[in-house]
C-alpha cells in the first residue's frame, strides 16, 4: 500500500527539482528523503526516478504518480477537515492565507475580525506574501488560500488545477507630490512626465511591469524605475517625501492623504482585479473563510464607491 506521507515527498520533488531542496522543505536531511522515495518505489513496484548526469527527475511512473497524489492528499484534507467539523460542530481546523500588503489591511485583517466572532473554532494563519511566491506553496497544501492582483493588460497565468474566485475591481490612478507642476491639474497626461522618477515594485512583479507598460503605451517613454518596493504603502512614501510619481491602486487609499495628489490619466485608464485563489478540493473551513473574504472584499469596495462619488 503506498503511503501518504511519502506521496507528499514525491509531489514536493516533483515541485522543487532536487532532494535537498525537498529536504529543506520538510526539515529532513537529504539522505532521509531518499531513503523515503526509495521505499515508495519498492511499495509502488515501479521505478518512480531515474538520473540524468548529476541529477535525478521523475519518471513517466513518477509523473502519473505525483498526478494522482495531489487528488489524494487533497481528499484527505477534506476527510480531515470534515472530522474535525462533526466533532466541534461547525467548520474547524487550520486555514493558511497569503495575501500581498493592500489585502492584507483592507481585507484580509477586517475578515479575519468577523471570523474571530463567528467561527472562533477555525484557526487562521497569515502571511504576506506576493502571488508569484504563493502558488507553489498553495499547491502543496502549505498554504490554503492565497489572495492575488493582476493588473489590466498584464493576465496572469491559468492555473487549470486552482480556483480563481474575484473579489473585487479597482481603479490604478496617478500619485504625484502635492507640490508637482501638474499636481493641479484633474487628469494629467502621461507623456508629460516622461522625465519624472518614477517608484514601482519590485523586478518581475505585476506592480512594476505595470508601471513599464503604462508610460510606454500612453507615454510613449521608458521610465526612470528609481525605486522599488513591494510595499505600496512605502511607494506611497517616496511619493509624499522623495518626490517620485507612482501608479497605485485605489486600495491604497491614497486619496485619503492630503500630502500627495491623487488623479486621473488623461489619455489612458489602468485597473486592477483582486481575486482569491485555492485548491479545487475546499474543506467547510475554507469555504468559511473564503466567504468571509468576499464579504469583506465587498464592503472594501463599496468604501472605493463611495470615495469615487
Amino acid at each position: 500500500m503506498l503511503d501518504l506521507r511519502r506521496l507528499r515527498l514525491l509531489r514536493e520533488f516533483e515541485a522543487r527539482g532536487t532532494v535537498q531542496d525537498t529536504a529543506r522543505a520538510f526539515d529532513y536531511t537529504p539522505s532521509a528523503v531518499s531513503q523515503q522515495l526509495a521505499v515508495l518505489e519498492r511499495e509502488a513496484g515501479v521505478s518512480l526516478l531515474e538520473r540524468v548526469g548529476r541529477s535525478l527527475r521523475l519518471t513517466e511512473a513518477g509523473r502519473v504518480l505525483v498526478g494522482h497524489a495531489a487528488s489524494l492528499l487533497d481528499g484527505v484534507e477534506v476527510a480531515e477537515a470534515e472530522l474535525a467539523q462533526l466533532a466541534h460542530g461547525a467548520a474547524a481546523g487550520t486555514v493558511r492565507i497569503a495575501a500581498f500588503q493592500s489585502a492584507m489591511l483592507r481585507i484580509v485583517a477586517p475578515a479575519l475580525g468577523r471570523l474571530a466572532t463567528d467561527s472562533p473554532q477555525i484557526r487562521i494563519e497569515v502571511t504576506e506574501a506576493e502571488v508569484e511566491a504563493a502558488v507553489p506553496a498553495l499547491r502543496l497544501q502549505h498554504l490554503d488560500v492565497v489572495v492575488g492582483d493582476e493588473y489590466s493588460g498584464l493576465p496572469r497565468p491559468v492555473h487549470k488545477d486552482l480556483l480563481r474566485e474575484s473579489l473585487l475591481h479597482e481603479a490604478v490612478r496617478l500619485v504625484l507630490p502635492l507640490d508637482h507642476v501638474l499636481a493641479g491639474s484633474a487628469r494629467v497626461p502621461l507623456p508629460a512626465l516622461a522625465d519624472a522618477a518614477w517608484a514601482g515594485g519590485q523586478l518581475r512583479t505585476g506592480q512594476r511591469e505595470m508601471h513599464i507598460r503604462a508610460c510606454r503605451e500612453l507615454g510613449g517613454f521608458e521610465p526612470d524605475m528609481r525605486h522599488a518596493s513591494d510595499d505600496l504603502l512605502i511607494l506611497l512614501e517616496l511619493v509624499r517625501s522623495g518626490g517620485a510619481c507612482a501608479l497605485l491602486p485605489d486600495l491604497v487609499h491614497a486619496d485619503r492623504d492630503p500630502s500627495v495628489a491623487v488623479r486621473g490619466l488623461a489619455n489612458g485608464r489602468l485597473a486592477r482585479e483582486v481575486f482569491l485563489l485555492s485548491r479545487r478540493a475546499r474543506s467547510p473551513a475554507i469555504e468559511t473563510v473564503a466567504a468571509a473574504l468576499q464579504d469583506a472584499a465587498r464592503r472594501a469596495a463599496a468604501v472605493l464607491s463611495g470615495a469615487a462619488h
